[in-house]
């Protein structure tokens, strides 16, 4: 399957330096992102790399930027979000059969993009790095309201020190 905004890069088109590559999504590839990752709208996705080679693969940094739209989790309501994301990846070859099933990973995996073939996916990997980068769950200006209204009770309320806070508030009064 061809992701939705590709940028490959070839392993021999990169030197022994560090070069510099621009990606920017155009408008279809931002309406196909929009649609695979939930948002009302994607208005830019561009990332500038600088990429180097390492003893495993590749190492690229740089700078993502966007513009989203998502659905407030409380109202449904677009909230517009900036997105200018500082990022690290390591790119490396696809394990091998002979990789236990189960692998253990640090915090410095995290960030590992897989490859396989003669070339890394500049485009791909600015899409995962989007879906990482945004809000988990947007919520809009009114959305405390809304769900007071709707009767959802809040952390405050609603936490594992809420009743101490009713009874402390019953015996000051009493």
């Amino acid at each position: 399957m061809t992701p939705e905004f590709s940028r490959p890069l070839r392993l021999d088109q990169i030197g022994a330096g560090e070069s510099e590559h621009h990606v920017d999504a155009t408008a279809d590839e931002r309406r196909a992102l929009a649609g695979r990752f939930g948002l009302l709208a994607l208005d830019r996705l561009a990332a500038d790399y600088a990429v180097r080679r390492d003893a495993v693969g590749v190492i690229a940094t740089g700078t993502l930027k966007g513009r989203v739209s998502q659905a407030c989790v409380a109202t449904g309501k677009p909230v517009s979000a900036t997105i200018d994301q500082p990022f690290t990846l390591r790119f490396q070859p696809e394990p091998g059969d002979d990789t236990p099933e189960e692998v253990e990973l640090d915090a410095d995996d995290c960030d590992t993009i897989f490859f396989t073939g003669g070339a890394i996916d500049l485009g791909e990997a600015a899409a995962q790095t989007l879906a990482l980068a945004l809000e988990p769950f947007p919520r809009a200006a009114d959305a405390e309201d809304a769900l007071r209204e709707a009767g959802v009770l809040s952390e405050d309320q609603a936490g594992p020190f809420a009743g101490l806070a009713a009874l402390k508030e019953k015996l000051g009064k009493g």
